[in-house]
């Protein structure tokens, strides 16, 4: 244990779009992205979960897109996201990251048992997921679907519901993971509610642009040049064994299966067992849509 000086160290942008369809979150995030890549598409990917919109936007340029497919596992998107940076990505978008928590969301229903003792089992999923982008060598701009949200209020003696506003499909309190959120609305139009920049907190409401997307890089450039932090292998292989055991029951195909194997090198022979029980599970199976496959498409 010791004491040292603080120091401001260059950094990847790890931030968010949230807002309701039609608010232009995938739009507003490839402007960001040009403004973080001073123009040059061909080092960015988009992540896409939602039918195909990245390639609405190919007039802006020559970016790349990697198409996922049900089931949105947190296993599917680390692995995307492990193809992007070995392909030399340097921002990444993931358009959205609300479908990995419908999917959980839906694994926890399906569990049997007491529902509060079962969230144990889903958050080591998303801390999996969550790890990879926060970790990631490369900027990562994440989207988010929102939704109505609503608290019960009495009145009258009776219980009534009331809109309170729009609350992001996603874990609550997730927002706090990313250093800069952005909430869109219908008109285009962004606040910041979370900043760790300084940039953006408490100014009026913009319009997103790739001048946005210049004034984040250049904060992220500020800063000792050797002091950028890089993610490491103990950062990132941080489960306990029996997390590890829950994640191999997730796994929906062969290829997330090994990538989990070669992930936990330490928990190879104490779960060996159970990794190969998955597997003829895998195999031996008559559905197909246990099966995902990613595409990857350049435009």
């Amino acid at each position: 244990m010791q004491l040292r000086q603080s120091e401001r160290k260059q950094a990847k942008i790890k931030m968010a779009l949230q807002g309701s369809a039609g608010s232009g979150k995938t739009y507003s995030s490839l402007l960001l992205a040009k403004g973080l890549i001073n123009g040059d598409f061909s080092k960015v990917a988009i992540i896409d979960t939602e039918n195909g919109s990245a390639d609405l936007y190919a007039h802006l340029g020559n970016y790349n897109v990697l198409t996922l497919k049900p089931p949105f596992s947190p296993q599917q998107y680390v692995d995307a996201i492990d193809v992007c940076e070995k392909a030399g990505i340097q921002v990444i978008i993931i358009d959205s990251i609300s479908h990995c928590w419908d999917y959980l969301l839906d694994y926890h229903s399906s569990l049997a048992g007491n529902s509060f003792t079962n969230w144990a089992k889903i958050k080591p999923l998303e801390k999996l997921f969550m790890n990879k982008i926060l970790n990631s060598s490369a900027h990562v701009i994440a989207t988010m679907r929102t939704k109505q949200d609503y608290v019960l209020n009495q009145i009258d003696g009776k219980m009534v519901p009331e809109k309170v506003g729009l609350k992001s499909v996603q874990r609550d309190g997730l927002d706090y993971e990313f250093t800069l959120v952005f909430d869109v609305d219908i008109k285009h139009f962004a606040v910041s509610s979370k900043d760790r920049t300084g940039l953006f907190m408490g100014k009026p409401e913009f319009t997103i642009s790739e001048k946005t997307g210049v004034e984040i890089l250049n904060w992220c450039n500020t800063g000792n040049p050797k002091q950028v932090e890089k993610p490491t292998q103990e950062r990132q292989i941080n489960l306990s064994e029996k997390e590890v055991y829950e994640h191999i029951q997730m796994c929906n195909n062969i290829v997330e299966l090994l990538s989990l194997y070669k992930l936990y090198p330490q928990y190879q022979t104490a779960l060996r067992p159970d990794f190969e029980a998955r597997r003829s599970i895998l195999i031996n199976s008559a559905n197909p849509n246990n099966f995902s496959k990613n595409g990857r498409n350049t435009q």
